[in-house]
């Protein structure tokens, strides 16, 4: 290519990535516009002026396009999203719906003008700088003077030359009460807030830094054992889009659920029908796992300062906007101050001029000169009180009084009109002098103004991601080749061995006493004759393996116990030290840990007893590249099975992560202690409803827990709950002798404003109930779980806290 070329390309691409950058994608950190934005807005400041009416969007597009020379397309879907966040346009007509997806109806049909919040906030033209429009016909602002933070309010996206934004939106309130603190020094925490609700998770935020990330939820609730609710639906998504993800979930087996409906009117109201003998908990996290129930949103705030894109967490945003804000208010109170003292100056002259009668020395004058002269010497001896010297233009002011308004001066008047003015000046003095608490008192004003009905729609919690393993159902059969070693869910001639989903892990082991773990595929070779295939948890770590295997061949025997642990995936693991001609003899999977005892038959050689009694209770477990215990160093013929046996792990402890919401023997979260083969585990959720588990190796209990322990039948519990149907508060002492096993119930009126405040265990329940101590033990005799309880005489429960057992002996 020819230098010549070179060079233009050069320079014309830094050229379009500069113009991208700084005049289509990324916002401007001191109004938190982009250009297309930003002309919008000066363009209904500009036809307010005239006619404060509802103006048609096609209007509004073509009379933006006198300042964005990008087509009406742009301008259109800027201004309706601008629109549908409610903040700065006041709309009229169907502007689309964020929540169903809905598009806005045609420019022509729909209006839109500026909202009360948006002309007290964003303008100002004489704290606004100025430039010339695309041809050269008008002016257009740099940036609008924006006395807020509205660029974490409304949030932003764009896509750059190399460059890209994603800042999430923020609560009006919470942004408020947040540049209160940052001007007043104090420390404050932000997180996204989104118009479509949800749950959030904000713990990897990052500040809205590169490398943050959100997780988001819809809100889904159970109806009954049979509905589902989804009331909230995550940030970026619609109804209909949600109800598409969960549909082809459906299609392609990963979730089972009979159909989902779309009731949504002024509120989202997805309603998901679930098929017969389903587990709610289990189906909401399968949504959650499948589905695009749960998203992960990545944050990326780039804005741009001073001319050029920089990389700024949220909370640094909201310092520097707040600073500006702060400049712009004393900006605007320098004005005004210059104004009043302009105006006193001119209303002091005034006074003079007609009080002193100094307006009839124009009668004797010739000329205009010699009008300005008498007038300038005749005020002289007055103006020792004025504020600034007397100029020409004052003088040409004075002259142009009216008569008829020389006549009608009332000194009264003008004096406490003077008065009023000196008060506003010396207001506006004290502002200057305490800046830091004007502006802190301009933040209360919109938060008290504006600030009802903005409050926070995305509830912040913190969760776990769900394991697909747990929620995953089993939809596809696995089939193996014995003999060739081949394992997969397309072999459908061969053995049958199992269900699996896509997301298991399996281990097989080999004759020549190889093994090795694999994803779940149509077809996959791992070694000819094949003694076992099975599902594979690295978690498990009471799933132990007995093994006897002779090393080489005719070689000496070794038993062994292990448990797999961690691995990796499609290497080939040994269990010995690989010498060839090994094979395995015994083999079994205990998930409990059993030891069984076996008899070992020697191959005919003189002098040696063929007959070794083995008990596996006797081998101690270790890790899987153990070489194991010499059993015998001579050639064995087969091992038989000569006694079943019983665990020797003991109880398995179990876990609950409340993150996940999964009980497991993973060593991850609350321990619950050790649960033995016939135990079973209480669950209580926050909403009231209880369901009882046999203890297994994993529980998907769910979110929200208030309560979870061993089960106990004979043990009293006690609730202090409020009752929808009586609307009173009422407190019951029970037993779950008569529980259902293994479905959920509730331990609460059928009533869908019945809520459960505590939940005890404890066999003397104390409870502070706003502030006063309540002992509930003396408050009723124990009854079954469907009693209503005793009520008690309260009126509204402010605030009420368990007393800690310790607190209570």
């Amino acid at each position: 290519m020819p230098d010549h070329l070179e060079n233009l390309y050069e320079n014309w691409f830094l050229d379009y990535a500069s113009y991208v950058i700084l005049d289509r994608a990324v916002p401007y950190y001191e109004d938190g516009l982009k250009p297309v934005q930003r002309r919008i807005l000066h363009t209904l400041y500009e036809m307010n002026k005239s006619d404060e009416r509802m103006h048609k969007v096609a209007n509004i597009v073509g009379r933006a396009m006198q300042f964005h020379p990008h087509g009406d397309a742009s301008i259109g879907d800027a201004l309706v999203n601008m629109g549908q966040k409610k903040l700065l346009i006041e709309t009229q007509g169907n502007w689309g719906n964020l929540i169903t997806g809905d598009s806005a109806a045609a420019p022509r049909y729909i209006e839109g003008r500026l909202s009360t919040f948006a002309l007290e906030v964003l303008f100002n033209p004489e704290t606004t700088e100025w430039v010339p429009n695309y041809d050269g016909r008008s002016k257009e602002p740099v940036c609008l003077p924006v006395k807020f933070p509205l660029l974490l309010a409304q949030g932003a996206e764009g896509i750059a030359v190399a460059l890209s934004t994603t800042i999430l939106p923020h609560n009006f309130c919470e942004l408020c009460e947040a540049s209160i603190a940052a001007l007043k020094g104090k420390k404050f925490e932000l997180y996204p807030d989104f118009s479509t609700g949800g749950i959030i998770d904000a713990s990897n935020y990052n500040d809205g830094l590169r490398g943050g990330r959100v997780k988001v939820r819809a809100l889904i609730e159970k109806q009954d054992s049979k509905t589902l609710m989804i009331k909230e639906i995550p940030f970026g998504t619609t109804t209909l889009s949600l109800m598409d993800s969960i549909t082809k979930a459906n299609d392609k087996g990963k979730i089972k659920i009979k159909k989902v409906d779309d009731h949504t009117s002024k509120a989202v109201e997805l309603v998901v029908h679930l098929q017969p003998g389903s587990d709610p908990q289990t189906v909401i996290d399968a949504l959650y796992a499948f589905t695009d129930c749960e998203k992960s949103i990545a944050t990326n705030n780039c804005v741009i300062v001073n001319g050029k894109p920089e990389f700024i967490g949220s909370t640094e945003i909201l310092k520097r906007s707040a600073e500006h804000t702060k400049s712009l208010l004393e900006w605007e109170l320098t004005n005004k101050m210059n104004h009043l003292q302009e105006r006193w100056h001119l209303i002091s002259l005034e006074r003079i001029f007609i009080e002193k009668e100094v307006y009839k020395v124009i009668e004797k004058a010739k000329s205009r000169e010699e009008i300005i002269s008498f007038v300038d010497a005749g005020l002289k001896p007055h103006t020792k009180k004025l504020r600034r010297k007397v100029e020409t233009e004052d003088i040409l002011k004075l002259i142009e009084i009216p008569i008829r308004r020389i006549s009608l001066f009332d000194q009264k008047k003008a004096a406490e009109l003077l008065k009023e003015i000196d008060e506003q000046i010396k207001e506006t003095a004290y502002n200057l002098d305490n800046l830091t608490d004007y502006a802190v008192n301009w933040f209360k004003g919109l938060l008290k103004k504006y600030g009802t009905g903005r409050e926070r729609k995305s509830e912040i919690g913190e969760f776990g991601k769900v394991s697909a393993v747990h929620v995953a159902l089993s939809n596809q059969k696995l089939y193996f080749q014995r003999k060739e070693g081949f394992v997969g869910t397309s072999l459908k001639k061969e053995e049958y061995l199992f269900d699996v989903s896509e997301y298991d892990d399996l281990i097989a082991f080999c004759q020549d006493g190889t093994f090795k773990v694999f994803k779940v595929s149509d077809k996959a070779f791992i070694g000819k004759d094949i003694l076992l295939v099975e599902k594979f948890n690295k978690d498990d770590t009471r799933k132990i393996y007995n093994v006897i295997y002779q090393e080489g061949k005719d070689g000496p025997a070794y038993i062994k116990r292990f448990n797999v642990g961690g691995i990796t995936r499609e290497k080939v693991y040994t269990m010995g030290r690989d010498v060839p001609g090994s094979k395995i003899l015994w083999l079994t999977s205990n998930p409990n840990g059993e030891a069984e005892s076996v008899t070992i038959f020697l191959k005919p050689r003189p002098r040696t007893k063929l007959e070794i009694p083995m008990s596996f209770s006797e081998t101690l477990v270790k890790g899987r590249d153990a070489i194991g215990n010499l059993v015998t160093k001579y050639a064995v013929k087969n091992v038989k099975m000569l006694k079943k046996g019983a665990s020797t792990l003991g109880d398995m402890e179990l876990y609950f992560d409340s993150l996940s919401g999964v009980v497991s023997i993973a060593n991850k979260g609350e321990s619950l202690g050790e649960f033995g083969k016939f135990d079973k585990l209480l669950a209580v959720k926050e909403n009231g409803l209880a369901k009882i588990y046999d203890a297994n190796e994993t529980i998907l209990v769910g979110q929200h827990i208030a309560y979870i322990a061993r089960y106990e039948s004979s043990k009293v519990y006690t609730v202090l709950y409020f009752d929808g149907l009586s609307s009173q508060y009422c407190v019951k002492r029970f037993n779950l002798e008569n529980a259902p096993q293994t479905v959920e119930f509730s331990l609460l009126t059928d009533s869908p404003d019945s809520s459960m405040l505590l939940f005890f265990d404890e066999k003397t329940p104390i409870a502070y109930i706003d502030g006063k101590e309540h002992n509930l033990l003396k408050l009723g005799e124990t009854r079954g779980y469907k009693a209503l309880g005793n009520k008690l005489d309260l009126k509204r429960v402010k605030k009420a806290v368990k007393v800690p057992a310790l607190v209570m002996g």
